[in-house]
């Protein structure tokens, strides 16, 4: 136990200190500086990053858990990955390249106003912030089973530890920490991988043969008629269009094109760092897998009240069955996840207050001492907020159910609204507005419709993104198509 304690230890001062370091080289009072690291930054730390960020300690734990109590089903979400990083590579990063602002969504007033802007600005830093809150949560929930660590402490500091070098080092610290935690996750996942394969009762063999025969491999049904429940098709077209959003309109990523040193490198950092997303989504997925035939080849080994609840399996493993210093190895791996989802969010949030508030409304031009003051305080007002929803939600009885309802809810007419101002070249404002409002209501219907109304459940709520963005672009269509000229 000490062993591991002195890894995560080492860890948490390490990444600290170093991302800390950032301030004390050339350009810490530039804004350009801060949120896009003057636009220098090599693809291949980029490419990690995206990774990094598209990885969150949710993602470590809750996939392993999906396929140790269902099957493969839940890596159709990656399946969908190649479609969406190649639209990114081919027109969402040369857009984003081309414009002015360094935010995601000036673009949207230029289309339709500033109601625009501010309402997809809005629902980013809400959806963003309270999302880095559940992640401290669930992490402390989980550090608190693993090594009994307090839930309020483990918040604190992991949340204001990442806060500190977001706050101080801006995007280049972000990036360069993001790029060491991708590497601790990926060899912690590849360990924890290698453990569980050496350490089958009857060998890996015997292992597929056995979770093949049990339908854990299984990809989900492929019917065409059944949309209300996890099939293989529900979750790739949820996929498709939440990539879509990730990699389109998100401004944890979108800050990342601006930042790499060319066209080239934006477009190659952005693809690769999205496809490395699937064989180690693969390697937490088989780990789930292979640890149903452990706990089936070990009976009476793991304790009954941990059996009970899917997602305390693989935590007991890792406490149990892992070695001394490769326990701590897995846990400093969960913490970095969290730590570089939290760490994007704080510095694209605060980018996204400086150019879509700060600036937008300033009676006159932001100096620059202005713009970066503004940044770092901004940074460790979102990182304050973030921790304080992480408090707030400990007495919530269901975190997920209500982080995926309101996700839903505030992510329904984003990708909507820009695919219409990107596509729709004849949708007016007024006219845009009347689909947004549709697109949102579309959201409500599949999400609540069946608690609140008692209507028929003929849709899974993972499509509540896909009819709110089609509803919405399509609404916008036809009013731009039959009410031609007006706004």
């Amino acid at each position: 136990m000490s062993v591991d304690l002195a890894i995560i230890a080492a860890y948490l001062v390490g990444t600290t200190l170093f991302g800390c370091s950032f301030y004390f080289r050339k350009g810490r009072d530039s804004s350009d500086e801060f949120t896009k690291g003057g636009g220098r930054l090599p693809g291949w730390a980029l490419a990690l990053s995206v990774f990094a960020t598209y990885v969150s300690s949710i993602s470590f734990l809750a996939l392993p858990a999906k396929a140790y109590l269902q099957s493969w089903n839940v890596l159709v979400l990656s399946f969908s990955i190649p479609f969406a990083a190649t639209a990114a590579a081919f027109w969402f990063v040369p857009f984003y390249r081309r414009q002015t602002s360094v935010s995601a969504y000036s673009f949207l007033e230029s289309r339709f106003g500033v109601w625009a802007r501010l309402y997809a600005s809005g629902c980013f830093l809400v959806m963003q912030s309270v999302r880095s809150g559940m992640i401290l949560f669930l992490l402390a929930l989980l550090l608190k089973t693993l090594m009994g660590f307090s839930v309020p402490v483990v918040i604190c500091v992991v949340g204001f530890a990442t806060m500190l070098y977001s706050m101080m080092g801006g995007l280049k610290a972000v990036v360069w920490t993001d790029a060491v935690q991708a590497i601790i996750l990926i060899g912690g996942a590849l360990v924890c991988l290698a453990v569980l394969v050496c350490t089958l009762p009857d060998g890996f063999a015997a292992g597929v043969r056995t979770a093949l025969d049990a339908g854990k491999l299984s990809l989900g049904s492929f019917s065409f008629a059944d949309w209300g429940s996890e099939t293989f098709w529900v979750i790739f077209v949820y996929g498709v269009f939440l990539n879509l959003q990730n990699f389109g309109i998100d401004q944890s990523y979108t800050q990342r094109y601006v930042a790499a040193k060319s066209d080239r490198e934006a477009v190659k950092s952005m693809f690769s760092g999205a496809m490395l997303y699937v064989p180690v989504s693969a390697v937490f997925v088989a780990i789930g897998t292979l640890l149903w035939v452990w706990v089936k080849g070990h009976p009476g080994v793991v304790p009954a009240d941990v059996l009970a609840q899917s997602d305390a399996v693989f935590p007991w493993f890792i406490v149990h069955r892992l070695p001394h210093g490769v326990s701590g190895l897995l846990v400093a791996a969960i913490i970095a996840a969290a730590m570089s989802t939290v760490s994007a969010t704080l510095n694209s949030g605060s980018t996204v207050l400086l150019e879509d508030y700060r600036k937008r409304f300033a009676k006159g031009e932001v100096s620059q001492v202005s713009q970066v003051r503004f940044l770092r305080l901004s940074t460790c007002g979102l990182g304050v907020f973030s921790v304080g929803v992480a408090l707030a939600v400990m007495n919530v009885t269901s975190v997920m159910t209500t982080w995926w309802a309101l996700q839903s809810v505030l992510s329904g007419g984003m990708l909507g609204l820009f695919l219409l101002g990107a596509f729709a070249r004849r949708t007016r404002p007024a006219q845009a507005a009347v689909a947004t409002v549709i697109g949102v209501l579309a959201v409500f219907w599949v999400v609540f419709g069946e608690k609140l109304f008692g209507l028929p459940h003929l849709l899974h709520v993972n499509l509540a993104m896909v009819v709110g963005t089609l509803s919405l672009v399509i609404v916008g269509f036809f009013l731009a198509t039959f009410m031609k000229g007006q706004e």
